[in-house]
């Protein structure tokens, strides 16, 4: 029988986990940009989120040993490839830079005003990774433990700026931008993928489900019960904040324009608290995203030098700093743009490979199920991430744009079906019934 106290354990350090400090970026964003529609707006970010993130653990905790061997459903090559993916985008392409970023928004670049920025954040970034480099060759328990701090002191800003906004901003919601004027909740779901968090979830289910199994939690039924309950306190914790601080953010619309996410929050808690106010947010957040740079250095280095035992753990982690400098320095907005078309491409096949683990038993486990409906995805997340990069996807489009929602970006879901059911047939062709994976690839 699992603690009350273990069950809030788990869950806050999951929330941890999922709370880096650049997920606080978009929340603000969308409100400002959903205006009269935010409600819709925040309900779909939310799912994707905060919802596939948790589900994403859960299915960790179904049966599955790790990421890559929910991957090697479909075949090892494509476990492989898509855990690499989410190591390098959770890690030196997007989310590490991207939280280096935030912190010197909303750390540094409030209090150097008349400095050129591109100069600035260089400088701020050789001593940031510096640092990061430097800490991660032996990273010890000392950056754990003021993580743990970090993390409540940072829910304790966010909770005061989100009250003293709640109390102080009495403006009226602005009419919504042209994206979120028709469609809110499906632009606000789409947008949710940029949390990276539902990925991010294959990749920390591991350590929650270690964490249950360290307290006597025995796999199967249990194990997914547990997992429910500790992330419904993730959750709640989450969408308080990201509700909270989108509601700020869609108050603020009419009090000035923004950059970035980063941007809207030091410039709330300038207008809320002075510039003692924003000072001290901005140390919490910049340490808290420090600390976070490290850990996702530590992991993905960890990951990819157990992946290939000829890379050594010290030169990738020089690897993985240095390209993660370079990328940090196109500056925020930058990086959440070419984001965008990335996480297009993998998050639906991430949905898929999800929902999928739960369907799993149902169809025997059946290699053939999971790679139609992989396939017909790909057909999609090809199409969508292409189309945001600004490619000409008018041939391709001519031909799939037919399936309900494909306006929404969430065309892949139909064909997703009609894949895995192709792959059931084709199995009773070859097999008679549906059978269970090799336990190689399960």
């Amino acid at each position: 029988m699992v603690k009350k106290k273990d069950t809030l354990t788990i869950g806050f350090m999951l929330f941890a986990l999922f709370f880096g400090a650049g997920n606080l970026i978009y929340p603000p964003e969308l409100g400002i940009q959903s205006g009269v529609n935010y409600w819709l707006a925040i309900a779909g970010f939310i799912i994707t989120g905060v919802g596939l993130p948790i589900i994403g653990v859960m299915a960790i905790s179904f049966g599955s040993s790790d990421a890559r061997s929910l991957g090697n459903r479909v075949h090892p090559l494509f476990g492989l490839i898509f855990t690499s993916l989410i190591y390098l985008a959770i890690g030196p392409v997007f989310a590490i830079p991207r939280a280096s970023n935030v912190a010197f928004e909303m750390g540094v670049k409030p209090f150097t005003e008349g400095a050129s920025t591109s100069v600035v954040l260089f400088i701020f970034s050789v001593i940031f990774f510096a640092v990061v480099y430097w800490i991660s060759l032996n990273p010890s328990k000392i950056v754990d433990r003021i993580g743990q701090w970090l993390t409540p002191m940072l829910l304790i800003a966010i909770v005061a700026l989100a009250l003293a906004s709640f109390f102080n901003f009495d403006t009226a919601f602005q009419s919504a931008n042209e994206k979120y004027a028709e469609g809110p909740f499906f632009e606000g779901f789409v947008n949710g993928y940029l949390t990276m968090d539902a990925i991010a979830g294959l990749a920390f289910g591991i350590i929650v489900v270690n964490a249950l199994k360290d307290r006597g939690v025995p796999a199967g039924n249990k194990m997914i019960k547990e997992t429910i309950k500790a992330g419904s306190v993730t959750a709640i914790g989450l969408i308080f904040v990201y509700t909270s601080i989108g509601w700020m953010g869609a108050k603020m619309a009419s009090l000035g324009n923004y950059d970035n996410g980063g941007d809207i929050l030091a410039s709330g808690a300038e207008m809320l608290f002075g510039s003692g106010g924003a000072l001290v947010l901005g140390l919490i957040v910049l340490l808290a995203c420090f600390t976070t740079c490290v850990g996702l250095t530590v992991a993905c280095s960890q990951f990819f030098s157990n992946t290939f035992p000829a890379l050594k753990y010290n030169n990738l982690v020089l690897i993985i700093t240095l390209i993660s400098f370079g990328v940090a320095n196109l500056g925020l907005n930058q990086i959440i743009a070419y984001s965008v078309p990335v996480l297009y491409f993998i998050y639906p096949l991430a949905i898929v490979l999800i929902g999928l683990t739960f369907l799993h038993p149902l169809f025997g486990g059946s290699s053939y199920v999971y790679r139609g409906a992989l396939l017909f995805t790909l057909i999609f997340s090809i199409h969508d991430g292409l189309e945001a990069f600004g490619a000409d996807v008018t041939g391709l489009q001519s031909i799939i744009s037919f399936f309900p929602l494909f306006e929404e970006n969430l065309g892949w879901l139909i064909p997703a079906i009609i894949g895995g059911i192709i792959g059931y047939v084709v199995d009773l062709m070859f097999n008679g019934h549906p059978v269970e994976s090799p336990k190689k690839v399960s």
